[in-house]
């Protein structure tokens, strides 16, 4: 006969499952802080620049930008973005192109937009000062629950619970909480398990700590249990199986799209437009977009000088696969810019800007670094640094079968196309590969 669970245990075992009525138990909160705070005081990470400051806009800006994203990623972002902007009146006064080019390469866009704007609502509606509570923190623009508990612990002492990420992985595993939080009443429950898990003193080293432990030890995969300052508390490391942990069913659905680029260049010129306002890299520069090849040829038909088929490829974001065929497109020299301005913008249905070898560039994406990179004989601009994310788990720009469709259109003045390899290669000698980034 299998022995009988000791109370906690039982009701540990069967939440968020099928049929199960118990709530897991409240593990007895002051060995598990006082762990995490003794091992954050001797082990943790203590040099990291926001550690260093109880400044709430050096503080929140942190947080966002480590939002999806590593550390050692963030690191030069976050020196640059404060000699930019040293304080949030500096950036609430700032047009937001600027903002997003300094974003440019950290991804996720969205942040960096509501970091503008909440910038802007401290400075017309709080005198430029942060509210210090995290009720209040969490009703600005781009602040969550999370986000705000952790600025008003760092700042203000707030005896608050946070839950990102990295602090749900410790928490479900110590507890062994398997309830699926992807719905809303096992999340809200894990809330309230990591406030009553809060110590009365010390929430500062507490909640670093979690950060930390969470970040290097207790990792997704393959964590470090035998070094672990909490372990012998640890429910998942009794089971054995700490990477069950935290459990949440619900996927992404994935999608695909795909689309055709057209580089235009001219001389040193590149053009670039600005993309909407919603969708995937909203409001940011990239290379003119069209539903298909026989779009383009309609609008390219009678352009004076050549056209190339570049390699096709997908572009794998977090949430689709886009499979892009650039399309390259190079004016004579010759030809005056009055009259290529007029042939360009007759042709386009949103406004475009040109660029002379990079200067004053917008964020292209990363895709665009790949049609540069496949490009034949070119010497390449000063490059928009866009969403680029090299660490992590990665992902890659995926070669794709070329489009069917013939490009160039006929009567057109040139037409060459280009198949890989092109005779400049990359340094591998491969097709062009890119890092993965998020979309907002």
């Amino acid at each position: 006969m299998k022995p009988a669970l000791a109370a906690p245990e039982r009701a540990l075992s069967g939440y968020g499952r099928p049929g199960a009525t118990e709530v897991p138990a409240m593990p007895a909160p002051g060995d598990f802080a006082r762990q995490v705070i003794a091992w954050q005081r001797t082990h943790g990470r203590h040099t990291l620049p926001w550690q260093r400051t109880r400044d709430p806009y050096r503080v929140w800006l942190s947080e966002i930008m480590l939002q999806q994203t590593q550390v050692a990623t963030v690191l030069g972002y976050y020196e640059r973005f404060l000699q930019r902007f040293p304080d949030v009146r500096a950036l609430a006064a700032a047009p937001q192109d600027d903002v997003l080019a300094l974003w440019s390469g950290l991804g996720y866009y969205s942040r960096a937009r509501n970091l503008h704007r909440c910038a802007q609502v401290v400075v017309a509606e709080h005198g430029g000062e942060f509210p210090r509570h995290s009720a209040q923190l969490a009703q600005l623009p781009g602040i969550g629950r999370s986000t705000a508990a952790a600025i008003a612990a760092f700042c203000f002492g707030e005896r608050v619970a946070i839950l990102d990420g990295n602090v749900k992985r410790v928490l479900t595993r110590y507890i062994g909480f398997d309830g699926d939080l992807a719905q809303a009443t096992h999340e809200r429950a894990l809330w309230d398990h990591a406030t009553a898990l809060l110590p009365e003193d010390g929430i500062e080293a507490y909640t670093q700590g979690l950060m930390d432990l969470g970040a290097t030890l207790c990792l997704a995969r393959s964590p470090n249990c035998l070094i672990c300052p909490v372990r012998d508390g640890c429910a998942a490391a009794r089971e054995g199986r700490p990477e069950r942990y935290p459990v949440k069913t619900r996927k992404l659905r994935r999608g695909s799209r795909e689309h055709v680029w057209l580089w235009l260049r001219w001389r040193d010129r590149h053009w670039l437009v600005q993309r909407p306002e919603q969708g995937v890299w909203a409001g940011l520069w990239s290379l003119p977009e069209f539903d298909s090849t026989e779009a383009l040829g309609a609008v390219s038909a009678g352009w004076p000088g050549q056209g190339e088929a570049l390699p096709s490829f997908t572009h794998v974001l977090t949430h689709l696969d886009w499979t892009l065929h650039p399309r390259r497109w190079t004016f004579p020299a010759d030809v005056a810019q009055p009259q290529l301005d007029r042939i360009v913008a007759a042709s386009a249905e949103r406004p475009l800007v040109h660029d002379g070898r990079g200067a004053g560039c917008r964020p292209a994406g990363t895709a665009a670094k790949a049609v540069r990179a496949a490009a034949l004989s070119f010497s390449p601009p000063r490059p928009c640094r866009a969403g680029i994310r090299r660490r992590g788990r990665g992902a890659r720009a995926r070669r794709a079968a070329p489009s069917a469709s013939a490009w160039p259109p006929a009567g057109s003045a040139g037409s060459r196309t280009s198949g890989w390899p092109p005779s400049r290669r990359c340094r591998s000698g491969r097709a062009p590969r890119t890092a993965r980034r998020p979309c907002p």
